[in-house]
């Protein structure tokens, strides 16, 4: 077992360096100058003002250094926590803009995640023994996962927020308002999050439900259930047995849409304007904003390396399978 432990640990580590460098290096790799889109937006300065701010901001960011020293100081930052500046908000901190966004991703795909992966779950098992259900209701769950998000979020906000005017369409609370602890501010906050929620909400509650329905079908056709079948055992039984099974791909997928929650719904919060990290990578990469790119995407790597060790837990956990494999190679 601690020889299965060292080599996935190696297999992290390796994949978090590589990761990383790939995260260092796209951001260097796309056409245009940060510091150039900087200066831009400055507005109008004659050539003498330019190459001075120029040679300032180049030093500033350490970007007047050749390309492997560039490489080695960011492994050192990564390692001090510190994520540099934003081109962008500058001369705010990288790592205060990805903390300040975080929270609002959390509120917004936490929910959406837990509670359509339950929902659907659940209701894929019940339209998988269920032919009336599979029949009427679950088609309209291959329509809502076959939807893109950001089409579904604009139907809803011109549904739900222009025409009927009962949600608010832009922004996590209301411009004229700022983030304190009050009735107010909370209801405010909510009303902000249900359409940005029910659109993802509504799209992952289909995949949920297809895959669990599929899943269900499946295992009550393998050769166990069969068996227990012949055995005289109870349905109940082999129904409970069945899920078990096919709960274990959905845990994987769980722990998977989990470890994306820093990468923010991209679509849904640009439709929004929801101020997430999604949103953030947006402005980021229109902006060529190196630091902020690199920031975000760092937080995402993060997630899904976190996500993927803890389906190796839950897996040990869960399936006993998994355990006998390990007990017979540390043997």
């Amino acid at each position: 077992m601690s020889r299965y432990l060292g080599r996935k640990l190696l297999i992290y580590l390796l994949t978090f360096f590589l990761a990383v460098t790939i995260d260092w290096l796209i951001p260097r790799l796309m056409p245009g100058d940060p510091i150039n889109v900087m200066i831009s937006r400055l507005g109008p300065r004659n050539p003498q003002e330019v190459q001075l701010l120029r040679e300032y901001y180049l030093k500033i960011f350490a970007l007047d250094v050749p390309m492997w020293q560039q490489y080695i100081n960011f492994w050192k930052s990564v390692f001090r926590g510190d994520l540099g500046r934003s081109t962008l908000f500058f001369p705010r901190p990288v790592l205060d803009i990805i903390k300040a966004s975080v929270p609002y991703d959390i509120l917004l795909l936490l929910p959406a995640i837990l509670l359509s992966w339950f929902a659907g779950n659940n209701f894929g098992a019940l339209a998988a023994r269920r032919r009336w259900l599979d029949n009427t209701v679950l088609p309209l769950g291959y329509i809502l996962t076959a939807t893109p998000y950001m089409w579904l979020a604009l139907l809803l906000a011109w549904a739900l927020g222009i025409v009927a005017g009962i949600f608010p369409i832009a922004g996590a609370y209301s411009f004229d308002l700022r983030p304190h602890l009050s009735w107010r501010f909370i209801q405010d906050l909510l009303l902000h999050w249900f359409l940005p929620f029910l659109s993802l909400f509504m799209v992952m509650f289909g995949g949920w439900a297809i895959g669990m329905r599929n899943m269900i079908i499946y295992e009550l056709e393998a050769d166990y259930s069969r068996y227990l079948e012949a055995l005289g055992a109870p349905q109940g039984l082999i129904r409970r047995y069945a899920f078990r099974n096919a709960l274990l791909p959905q845990i994987t997928g769980l722990a998977l849409q989990l470890g994306t929650i820093v990468a923010g719904a991209v679509a849904t919060e640009v439709v929004f304007a929801y101020p997430g990290i999604g949103n953030l990578i947006v402005q980021a990469i229109q902006n060529q904003d190196y630091f902020l790119i690199q920031g975000c995407f760092l937080f995402i790597i993060l997630g899904v390396l976190l996500a993927n060790l803890l389906i190796d837990i839950a897996y040990v956990i869960v399936d006993p399978r998994t355990r006998l494999g390990m007990t017979g190679e540390a043997a």
